[in-house]
């Protein structure tokens, strides 16, 4: 099937009442996980990059990963997706070499500043066929080079977002409703603003909306982590009954990052407290894998509903 773009997907996503998940991606193991449980229910994905991931794994090895991925798995639509572009040089870069998403995040920068930069990436994307994410308001947390305090954090007015869609053309935009980067997403109870969500709905008919830090954090791996080594207290993400019901709104796009980071990361300690005899890599690599392909396959039956949607 090869690459194809989110413009489709997310048509029918938006009509079916369920979202595409959105996992970063790393290194092979992680490809393969995802990939493997796409393609075992029949769902479409997006596998994005990070500016974390390119500085980590070099953009080369990770296009050609994820041109071997599609090869391996025919059947599944598969999105290349640029995460949280920086400037109009990266996205650039990564349209000029084969992905066919990008997002330009100036959400850092005033609403006229972030709708020019916004254009311009646009108007060079549309020319060559990719689509492009934009975001407006500010999710707190910290991922990779994105980090907001909760102080500067801030809800997306709904009529900006209107304006901004109009100004620049883009073809989703992620907004800001109470989630946030990272595995600490909330201190107290968890929160939502779907009232949020509601209006833009209404202002925006049939238009994709993408959230960012909807990792849920989940608990199991917390403990494990916790129990074999590690020291991550207090973790906590965004439950996901509260993702399902976005994803029967107008959310056609759900990121999970931190997920895959607490699955991997929960198993290889495991291995290596229960199994010190263990030297070699493939052996806990592989229980990692299969790990995120178990939470990713969970995620989407039971959380995004994209199953035999592909």
């Amino acid at each position: 099937m090869g690459l194809v773009t989110t413009s489709k997907m997310f048509k029918e996503a938006y009509e079916g009442g369920y979202a595409i998940g959105a996992f970063n991606v790393n290194n092979m193991e992680i490809i393969q996980g995802i990939m493997e449980a796409a393609s075992e229910n029949n769902a479409p994905v997006i596998l994005q990059v990070s500016a974390g991931a390119r500085k980590y794994a070099n953009p080369v090895y990770l296009k050609k990963l994820v041109d071997a991925a599609i090869e391996c798995n025919p059947n599944v639509p598969v999105v290349l997706h640029l995460d949280h572009g920086a400037d109009f040089e990266t996205c650039k870069d990564c349209i000029d070499n084969g992905f066919t998403s990008v997002m330009i995040d100036g959400s850092k920068y005033s609403f006229e500043e972030n709708v020019a930069i916004t254009k311009k990436v646009v108007e060079y994307a549309h020319e060559r066929g990719v689509v492009v994410e934009a975001e407006i308001g500010k999710l707190a947390g910290v991922e990779d080079d994105v980090n907001v305090s909760n102080a500067d954090a801030m809800y997306t007015d709904p009529n900006e977002a209107v304006e901004f869609v109009k100004a620049t053309g883009c073809d989703s935009l992620a907004i800001a409703i109470g989630t946030s980067h990272g595995a600490y997403k909330f201190k107290g109870e968890a929160k939502l603003r779907y009232d949020i969500l509601e209006k833009i709905q209404q202002l925006l008919p049939g238009f994709p909306i993408v959230l960012h830090g909807a990792s849920s954090v989940p608990q199991e791996f917390v403990k494990m982590c916790n129990e074999y080594g590690g020291n991550i207290p207090g973790a906590k993400g965004v439950p996901e009954e509260m993702l399902r019901k976005a994803a029967t709104m107008a959310v056609c796009k759900i990121n999970i990052d931190s997920d895959i980071r607490l699955a991997m990361t929960a198993n290889i300690r495991e291995c290596f407290t229960n199994e010190p005899e263990v030297f070699d890599p493939r052996t806990y690599l592989g229980k990692a894998r299969e790990a995120v392909k178990k939470m990713v396959s969970h995620k989407i039956v039971d959380v995004l509903g994209s199953a035999n949607k592909a």
